[in-house]
């Protein structure tokens, strides 16, 4: 598995980037209390930095998060003490029987970190959500979609207290693939500098959103996380309830 979101890009995404994580987790809270749970277990894929965990456990919830990047799992380790956090590939986490909730914020199953990404090992993990959720239970995730990016290449440059990071985007047409170039810039004049490649297969929102009515999920499309963040050409959302 490739090197993914070290110590610079975990720092600067959980910094500036948390408001994907804020309005997935209000969603899936208010989510929660209208199917009528309370309390229990979310499992969170992909957790991140734990901006989402720490508003659930704060919503009386506990929780289980894995991601890829060991950097990430630290900033939640220090922001949700009261959680169980580990560093692995979603496609290996395990889902407790019990669970009132699974979620896979921030593109997870996109992501080709993981050799296995893809639309089967995605299926697998939606099967096993299903099996692990209670009636009621709610699967939260989003992907990425043809469209996503641009055939040609893009350029964007985000700037903070200490740090900058930039992004070279672009989608390779007929392939359903997207790479981003980011190179994030820190400590004294920006001088540290540190690259990484993160490839991206993209999914047809018609293929997922079969997929969830397949596998035994009441599937709905998002056009936001809550006020937060709103959908874009090429990024979709998905609420799944099991029956």
């Amino acid at each position: 598995m490739d090197s993914a979101y070290r110590a610079a890009l975990a720092r600067i995404h959980d910094d500036a980037f948390g408001f994907i994580a804020t309005g997935a987790a209000k969603m899936l809270l208010a989510g929660l209390r209208l199917n009528g749970i309370a309390g229990g277990e979310v499992v969170e894929l992909a957790c991140g930095g734990g901006i989402s965990s720490r508003m659930i456990v704060d919503g009386g919830f506990s929780v289980r998060g894995y991601d890829i990047s060991r950097d990430m799992i630290e900033i939640a380790r220090e922001r949700v003490p009261e959680g169980e956090f580990e560093v692995c590939s979603l496609y290996d986490a395990e889902l407790p029987e019990g669970s009132v909730a699974v979620t896979a914020i921030g593109e997870a199953f996109n992501y080709r970190f993981d050799e296995r990404a893809g639309l089967d090992s995605m299926r697998s993990v939606l099967e096993r959500a299903r099996e692990s959720l209670v009636p009621g239970g709610i699967l939260l995730f989003d992907v990425a979609q043809p469209g996503r990016g641009m055939p040609r290449l893009e350029h964007t440059v985000w700037e903070g207290e200490g740090w900058e990071v930039s992004s070279e985007v672009i989608e390779r047409p007929g392939t359903n693939t997207l790479e981003r170039r980011i190179t994030s810039r820190t400590g004294h004049e920006l001088a540290t500098v540190d690259v990484e490649l993160h490839r991206l297969a993209l999914y047809d929102h018609e293929a997922v959103f079969a997929m969830l009515r397949e596998v035994g999920f009441d599937p709905a499309t998002l056009a936001s996380y809550a006020e937060d963040y709103r959908f874009s050409a090429g990024h979709g959302g998905f609420y799944a309830v099991k029956l």
